[in-house]
């Protein structure tokens, strides 16, 4: 059975569209979302009603900062970020509102812990941006796979017994095989919003026997997703961001 993880898709109506359809190309059977579908994107709503449909399928789904930054805004998030989660309340209804406020911050699958931050406090949106944060995540809980997203860069971390935590960023399209001999913390790149320098939209596609992950790159209409940006009088720069992946 293939799972495929989809993390920030932060209101980007034509990356999740792509994401999803490439999925279900490559037959995968479960979908696992993990936070911040809005936020910064013009088309939160559908992204909202599509996570609902996914979790009404069977889908796992976590709730991100800008999920909860809708109802309860957080006084550290920069002004553009601010400006959007503002104008993103502004298009969502009571059942969108109440469906993010339903979601937990993290859920348990077989061993692996999906959360949207990092595992040692999901709900204090800490950053997993070196080993340092890694490691405390990976020490923190006692599933052998972590898998959350937050920093829009895809990377993996991983611990072997009585060894320091070691750390990569995995190719695109390449599978990396996750040995049960070690712990893994690994961070999906953004579905929405990618700063890796690499534009593509970005999902994990995580396949068993042997277990393995793969940073799936899809290519999308991002100049109809800026355009849509601009048109809802959003910040410019959120539309330049899409197109460079910065």
């Amino acid at each position: 059975m293939s799972i495929a993880l989809f993390s920030d898709v932060h209101g980007n109506r034509e990356a999740f569209t792509a994401c999803l359809a490439d999925a279900r190309r490559r037959g995968v059977a479960r979908f696992v979302l993990l936070g911040d579908y809005v936020g910064y994107g013009a088309d939160p709503a559908w992204v909202v009603e599509t996570v609902a449909e996914l979790v009404g399928q069977g889908a796992f789904a976590v709730l991100g900062n800008h999920d909860a930054g809708v109802e309860t805004p957080d006084p550290g998030m920069n002004p553009v970020a601010t400006f959007a989660l503002n104008w993103t309340r502004e298009q969502l209804s009571p059942a969108h509102l109440g469906f993010l406020r339903s979601l937990p911050l993290s859920s348990l699958d077989e061993g692996r812990l999906y959360v949207h931050a990092n595992g040692w406090a999901p709900g204090d949106w800490g950053y997993v941006t070196s080993s340092v944060e890694a490691e405390r995540s990976i020490r923190s809980v006692q599933q052998r796979w972590t898998f959350c997203g937050h920093t829009h860069v895809p990377m993996l971390y991983h611990m072997a017994p009585h060894r320091p935590p070691g750390e990569f960023e995995p190719l695109p399209n390449k599978p990396v095989p996750l040995a049960a001999s070690r712990r893994w913390l690994a961070v999906m790149g953004s579905v929405g919003q990618p700063r890796d320098g690499n534009p593509a939209a970005c999902y994990g596609l995580l396949r068993r026997d042997p277990l393995e992950l793969t940073m799936v790159r899809v290519p999308y209409d991002a100049d109809e997703a800026a355009r849509k940006i601009l048109a809802a009088g959003l910040p410019e720069s959120l539309a330049r961001r899409l197109k460079t992946g910065r």
